[in-house]
């Protein structure tokens, strides 16, 4: 067998080059998921004011409305992320059928109550904490499945794709949020979600989880597939054996494994990468933008739709840069931006307070969110995403990950509840709190954030893993 999986077969191509038809249209598949996240993420600032006088919402009901997604994305990876049963993840929900039988009914069933039951604020909460749930399994999923079908050269684009896809369906929202009612927003999201109902059917499995699982021919069909009939997969194909057969003589992952001496580094990275790009303010910005601008002066469909418009082409971008400039320097400067523009947004509330200096606060204002928007759009997101799906080894992937992911979610709960509050006792203030953490980004990633472009995962996780 070991014979059959590693022998050539006359291929002359070699796997770093290839972008195959599958991988493409695999990619496009989950990406249906990120939009649908997109659209809820989006929904929430130009629906608020229609929603809080249709349903006579206070400001701590709509609070707790725009937060409560990320609190339902949180609760399920405790639940589905196996941070009790660490092996759960990797074996049951990094693969095709997980995408089709856990996310696709979530998304469904949140949206359709979006449309037809919102009466109360109750149905509000629990629509929204469904679409919670079903985000938390998807960018659980979604970003390591990515990463385990890509090739190695263009792994860091098809990742920040699904980034791309979650600012493509938040700027939709804002430029269509202008001209419908929020039930008909509401609607619109479930286009995406059938739309991967019935592409999932088609994608195939994980060739790394195939191989996990002891499907190794299954998994080097998988692994021809994705890269093409005329591509060598030899080598790829052994340094997966290799690195399943490593990892078949360690003892039974446990959730505590996680916390080696040895996997240290891996979970620093992703612990810090997840909680510094939520306290740096990128959900309750977008949930609540109607508001701010508002509060600066602003008019608020002029400047949603210039938000609407500005952000996707360097979101686009971003997807090209983090394998042409690499994932370390694209996320400092990309942090840099937020920061700048969280700090523009600061001051120009601040000279809000001052009547010689009132008159440019507005400018500011809306000069300071285009300038996040732009930034994090462009390598923020899809650079965080990237990392966590590469650095945890596979044996910890499904503990480690899933911590990761819920430290992401429940900090963004904490930023976007609170985000109201803290904007009502001082705007400028709140955006001093998220210019620091967006800096802090910087150091952080400059001291202890690997580079990870151009490597495979094995390679990555076996760098990461530090000898006893």
């Amino acid at each position: 067998m070991e014979e059959q999986l590693l022998r050539p077969k006359g291929n002359i191509l070699p796997v770093g080059t290839s972008c195959s038809t599958p991988v493409v249209l695999s990619t496009c598949v989950v990406m249906c998921g990120s939009l649908a996240y997109g659209f809820a993420v989006g929904y929430s600032s130009p629906a608020q004011s229609s929603i809080m006088a249709d349903l006579g919402l206070s400001i701590a009901n709509y609070s707790a409305f725009g937060a409560i997604l990320t609190l339902g994305g949180s609760i399920d990876n405790v639940d589905y992320g196996s941070l009790f049963h660490p092996g759960v993840a990797i074996y049951n929900f990094c693969n095709v059928d997980s995408l089709e039988n856990c996310v696709q009914p979530i998304f469904r069933v949140q949206l359709i109550d979006m449309f037809i039951c919102y009466k109360s604020v109750w149905w509000l909460d629990i629509g929204r904490f469904i679409m919670g749930v079903g985000a938390g399994l998807l960018f659980y999923v979604a970003p390591i499945y990515i990463a385990e079908i890509s090739p190695k050269s263009i792994r860091g684009g098809c990742t920040a794709a699904l980034a791309f896809m979650v600012y493509f369906g938040f700027s939709l929202m804002f430029l269509i949020g202008n001209f419908l009612t929020w039930r008909t927003l509401a609607i619109v999201g479930i286009i995406p979600s059938l739309v991967q109902l019935l592409g999932i059917f088609f994608i195939p499995e994980s060739p790394r989880w195939l191989a996990k699982i002891g499907l190794i021919k299954e998994a080097e069909a998988s692994l021809q597939y994705l890269r093409g009939k005329n591509v060598d997969i030899s080598l790829e194909t052994a340094e997966i054996k290799d690195n399943v057969e490593s990892l078949a003589h360690l003892p039974r992952s446990r959730y505590l494994d996680m916390f080696n001496r040895k996997y240290a580094h891996s979970l620093i990275v992703g612990l810090g990468v997840m909680i510094l790009v939520q306290s740096g303010g990128t959900d309750a910005i977008s949930s609540f933008a109607s508001s701010i601008f508002k509060k600066a002066g602003c008019s608020v469909s002029f400047a949603t739709t210039t938000m609407g418009f500005i952000q996707l082409p360097f979101a686009a971008m971003g997807i090209f840069l983090l394998d042409a400039a690499g994932r370390r320097p694209v996320l400092m400067v990309a942090s840099a931006g937020t920061c700048l523009g969280n700090f523009l947004v600061g001051v120009g509330f601040l000279c809000k307070d001052y009547d010689q200096m009132s008159q440019i606060s507005a400018t500011l204002v809306l000069i300071g969110i285009l300038v996040f928007g732009i930034f994090y759009s462009m390598g923020v997101g899809g650079a965080t995403s990237t990392i966590v799906s590469e650095i945890f080894p596979m044996n910890i992937k499904g503990s480690a990950g899933s911590l990761a992911i819920v430290c992401n979610w429940f900090t963004s709960w904490i930023v976007t509840y609170a985000f109201n509050f803290l904007f009502a006792w001082s705007p400028s203030g709140v955006f001093f709190m998220f210019t620091f953490f967006s800096g802090l980004m910087i150091p952080f990633v400059a001291k202890i954030v690997p580079e990870t472009k151009g490597r495979t995962l094995e390679e990555i996780q076996a760098s990461m893993t530090l000898l006893n």
